[in-house]
Order: structure tokens, then C-alpha cells, then sequence
């Protein structure tokens, strides 16, 4: 074959892997309202930095027909760019092929990038969109799961990682992002370890998708994810507002930013915020919003444990990580899904050189058998071990009160 012979093979091969699935299964992703795998890391990424790898792979299955279905990629598009001009690795899962279920080829583009991830030491962003392990492949695509979990755990504390659910996520596939340090959820997708079937079969309960693991159940109820956004287009901005806060990886600073707010300057309103009275209630996002840059505050977790606010803000253009008791819910009282939110985040500013400022206005621990038998000793335990093991600055100031073990 001569030169222009295989360039011109290696231009048709390139047009086949950017279609995917195909057109007709392009349009059905379009009419549910969901993004392809390369338009997502289209709007991510800076224009024109992204290199794909891997772009050729196909799967190795011998069985069951999967021999005459090779579809170039195999269902997840990887590569690297920059996002504000940042290096990242990145990841996405393509739903319109093989419904974005995991071979084994697959899991290794992923652990290729993870690795690449942890040499170059970026954060690596993971786009989410798949129905679990490819049944075909039996034992090697849940092998291949482990091969990826793995990364996950190495990985953890050394780079950021941050998960989008952007539509399924079931079985095997939950348990990558419940590794990586934050996971975004678009409203319409899901994530469970068994569908509403197989619960209805074991359990003869009736549950929606949307009820079982929609992204407001692992808001408000499990905590599994840390954010909940309307669209994809909202997921993509979240990330990248993000990223602003954070390091690259666990040797950096954390990020600074111009900042045109005043450190020096004074604020009257702070005054009149918090009551006279210890027993009356306030907003303590008022308190931070009016005290750190251009009141600008990007919470975590804010529909999980609402007793206790965590999240990033800067103060004179650094970024740093904030911890507060909200006294408008639940008197800021401190119970056990709130000890293990704050530990949670306490420990990511930790590993990532983040300093940490605590607004504390707290009458104690929440009382009562359901905290007791659920284990708030034992979270409670996890947040203290928490700040105490940290080596970053910490400050903190009290508002109002602080009582008993809690404080």
C-alpha cells in the first residue's frame, strides 16, 4: 500500500471513530437531550487543545456475534487538554455504542489515562454515561472494573478527580465516581448498583428510576454525589469553576486569582447579620458571602446534611476551603451525616495544600436514638481525626457560641 493509500485509509478510520454508534444512534442521544461523548469534551475543553488516545481500540470479544460488531473507540473517547489553559486528562463515555458498556479494551483506554494522569500530575475529569459491564464479556469487563478502581484509590490525594453523571450510571460503573473527590449529577440520569426490575423482583417494592437514584435522591439522601445541575451545559461550567480552586496535584499550592476585593476593608453589615440572641437563628452564608472575595462561594454538598456548610471560596484572590455550622437548620447542631460531610471535605483540603477557615456557631451534638444507633460517635470520631490530622493552615472563628463536644 503506498503513502497516499494509507493516509487516505488512516482519514476514513478517523471518520468512523467520530461517529460513534452511529448517526441514528447520535439522534436518538440528541432527542432525550443529552450531549455525545465528543460534544461534551468539545464545551470542556479550550478550543482545539484536545488530544485524543486510543482513538482506534475495539474490543477483543470472540462470543456471542460482539466479532462482527467492532465499532472504533469502543464506547469511551480519552485523551488530554486544558481547560483556562490547565493540562487535564479526560474521559467520556460514549452511550451510543454498546450503550456505553465496559469491555475490557475499554477499562484499559481508562487506565492508560489514569496513569498518564498521575505522571503528569493533573486532575483527571471522568464524563459518565453507561449501563454497566458488558454482560459478553463475562469476567473480563468486571476485571477490567478493578483495573480502573484501582487507579481511583492510587490516585486519591495525589490528583483531583471529579465524576459527571450525565445520564446512566448503573451496576459496576457507581463505584468509580464514589471513589473520585467530587461527583456532579445532571437532573435525568441515575445511579444505582440494581435497577427498579431487579428491586421490584427481590424486594416486591415499586420505584421509579428517578426515586431509586436520581440526582436528587444522592443530593439530599445518601450524599453520593456533591452537585445537582439542571443541564449539561450547567455540568460543564460547574467543573470548570471547579477546577478553579484546586490544585493540579498534591504538591501545588491552591490557586490564586486576581482578586479586586479589598482584604482590608470593613463591613457594617456583619453586625447586624447574627442575633443578639443565642437561641435565634441566621443564614451563615450570609456571613461567609459578605466577608470572603466579591461574596463568591461555590458550596459542596449543599443539599446533604444541611446543618453544616462546606465549600470553596478566596480570600484576597487564595483559594481556600470553608467549614461552617448553619444555625438556620437544625440550630447548626453537628449529627452524623454532617460529621462525615465535613470529614470528608476537611481531608480533600488536606491532601490538596487548601487552607481551611471554620465558622463555628454550634450548641452541640444532635441528640436522640436514631443518631445514636446510626453511629454519630463513630462520624463524629472521623471528623475530629479529620482536622486533627491536617498540616495546612487552619483558622477559625466563632460567631456566637461554642458548646459542649462540638466545639
Amino acid at each position: 500500500m503506498k503513502s497516499k493509500d494509507r493516509l487516505k485509509h488512516l482519514a476514513e478510520l478517523e471518520k468512523q471513530a467520530i461517529l460513534g454508534g452511529g448517526e441514528a444512534r447520535t439522534k436518538a442521544q440528541h432527542d432525550k437531550g443529552r450531549l455525545t461523548a465528543r460534544e461534551r469534551i468539545d464545551l470542556l475543553l479550550d478550543k482545539g487543545t484536545f488530544r485524543e488516545t486510543d482513538k482506534f481500540v475495539t474490543h477483543r470479544c470472540p462470543d456471542f456475534g460482539l466479532e462482527k460488531k467492532k465499532i472504533l473507540g469502543d464506547g469511551v473517547v480519552t485523551g488530554y487538554g486544558r481547560v483556562n489553559d490547565r493540562p487535564i486528562c479526560i474521559f467520556s463515555e460514549d452511550f451510543t455504542v454498546f450503550g456505553g458498556s465496559l469491555s475490557m479494551a475499554y477499562a484499559e483506554k481508562i487506565v492508560k489515562l489514569q496513569d498518564l494522569a498521575m505522571k503528569m500530575g493533573c486532575p483527571i475529569i471522568g464524563l459518565k454515561d453507561s449501563g454497566g459491564a458488558r454482560i459478553q464479556e463475562g469476567v473480563d469487563s468486571l476485571a477490567g472494573y478493578t483495573y480502573v478502581f484501582l487507579r481511583n484509590v492510587l490516585s486519591s490525594g495525589v490528583v483531583p478527580q471529579i465524576s459527571a453523571i450525565m445520564g446512566p450510571c448503573a451496576g459496576g460503573a457507581v463505584y468509580s465516581p464514589a471513589m473520585t473527590d467530587f461527583t456532579i449529577m445532571v437532573k435525568g440520569s441515575f445511579m444505582f448498583l440494581t435497577g427498579p426490575d431487579v428491586v421490584k423482583a427481590a424486594t416486591h417494592e415499586d420505584v421509579t428510576y428517578e426515586d431509586l437514584g436520581g440526582a436528587m435522591v444522592h443530593n439530599e439522601k445518601s450524599g453520593v454525589a456533591h452537585f445537582a445541575v439542571d443541564s449539561e451545559v450547567e455540568c460543564i461550567e460547574l467543573i470548570k469553576n471547579l477546577l478553579s480552586y484546586i490544585p493540579q496535584n498534591n504538591l501545588d499550592d491552591s490557586p490564586t486569582a486576581e482578586s479586586t476585593d479589598d482584604p482590608n476593608r470593613m463591613d457594617k453589615e456583619l453586625d447586624s447579620i447574627i442575633p443578639d440572641s443565642p437561641n435565634k437563628p441566621y443564614d451563615m452564608l450570609e456571613v461567609i458571602k459578605h466577608i470572603v472575595d466579591n461574596g463568591e462561594f461555590l458550596e459542596v454538598h449543599k443539599y446533604y446534611a444541611g446543618n453544616l456548610i462546606v465549600g470553596f471560596a478566596r480570600f484576597n484572590g487564595r483559594a481556600v476551603g470553608i467549614v461552617a455550622n448553619q444555625p438556620a437548620v437544625l440550630a447548626g447542631v453537628l449529627g452524623m451525616n454532617s460529621a462525615m460531610k465535613g470529614a470528608r471535605f476537611v481531608r480533600f483540603c488536606d491532601c490538596f495544600n487548601i487552607p481551611i477557615v471554620t465558622f463555628v456557631d454550634v450548641p452541640g451534638f444532635l441528640p436522640g436514638t436514631a443518631q445514636e444507633w446510626g453511629g454519630v460517635i463513630k462520624n463524629g470520631a472521623k471528623l475530629l481525626y479529620a482536622f486533627c490530622e491536617t498540616t495546612v493552615p487552619r483558622v477559625t472563628i466563632i460567631t456566637r457560641k461554642a458548646y459542649g463536644g462540638a466545639y
